[in-house]
Order: structure tokens, then sequence, then C-alpha cells
């Protein structure tokens, strides 16, 4: 594996979670507040910080480290609990109607990875970029806040409900 992809401890990074297939998983309310309810249980519990962050329709980008701990266990356990609860959320709610669409796809995607039992919720990956300049961090801060601006979905940064750049965001930020 190369070099550019992995996690030291004690360092800052950029990462992105991605749902199979870029699945648009995260347009229902409850399944984003699922994100936001365990990210934070991850920093008051796990010592994640986020810095920078943004939930888009199929994918997470954040800025994070994790204080005196491995952020590849904290990233692991948070998207293993994470598609456990969404899928169970998709399972039993009675108004969604992409259930049967959204859950045969997430078989589907199982089938390429003998460690998930029944459903394939997010892509293996998470392509972690080392922040160790700060021009880089500045620009990668950029990215994520301005994400929904760029793809449409608001006309300002603070705008959108489920990013950093919105002060009532939700998630608990640590300071850059």
């Amino acid at each position: 594996m190369s070099e550019k992809y992995k996690i030291y401890k004690g360092g800052l990074f950029f990462v992105t979670l991605t749902v199979v297939g870029w699945i648009d998983v995260f347009t229902r309310r409850e399944y984003a507040d699922e994100v936001v309810q365990n990210l934070n249980y991850c920093i008051k519990n796990k010592g994640l910080q986020v810095y920078s962050y943004c939930l888009m329709p199929s994918h997470l980008h954040m800025i994070c480290s994790v204080e005196d701990g491995d952020l590849s266990g904290v990233i692991r356990d948070f998207k293993s609990y994470t598609a456990k609860r969404i899928l169970a959320l998709i399972e039993s709610n009675p108004t969604e109607s992409r259930k049967d669409w959204l859950l045969y796809l997430f078989r589907f995607f199982k089938q390429h990875n003998t460690h998930n039992k029944e459903f394939q919720f997010w892509q293996q990956n998470n392509h972690p970029i080392d922040l160790t300049d700060t021009t880089m961090l500045q620009q990668k801060i950029n990215y994520i806040e301005q994400n929904p601006v760029e793809a449409g979905l608001v006309t300002d940064a603070p705008y959108y409900t489920f990013s950093s750049a919105n002060s009532g965001s939700g998630v608990i930020l640590a300071e850059v």
C-alpha cells in the first residue's frame, strides 16, 4: 500500500467516507442525523477531533485527528456502527419509498466483501491525506465547506445544514 494513504498516530488528516455506489442516502434527515449523533459520540467518548466536515448526500468529508489514540480504529468503529444503525433505520422506516432498492444495492455491494454478513454500506477505503502542510489544510477546509455550493445544493456555504460552515450544524468541532 502506498505511504500516501496511511494514518499515523498524532496526525491530522482529510478523510472521505463514501457510501458504496455513491448512493444518495443522506438526503433523508433521519439518516444524516444518525451520522451527526455518532460523530458526536466518537468525539465525546473516543477522542475524535473534527475540525471541519461536510455530510453530502453520498459521502462524508472530515478533517480530523484523535487525541492519544488510533484514528484508523475510531473511523473503523464509526463506520461499522453507523452502517448498522442506518441500515436498521432504512429497514424499519415505513415511509422509506426507496427501501427495497436501497437494501438490494447494499446486498449487491456486499458480494465483493467477505467481511460483512449481509450488507455493505460504506466503501472500504478512506484515502486519508496527511495535512502537515498548513496551506493544504486551508485548501481542504475551503473544499469541504464549499462542496455543497459547488454541487448546487445551496447558494452559500453557511446555509448547508450538515457542514462546519454552518454554526448550528450539531457536530462538536475542535479548534484548528
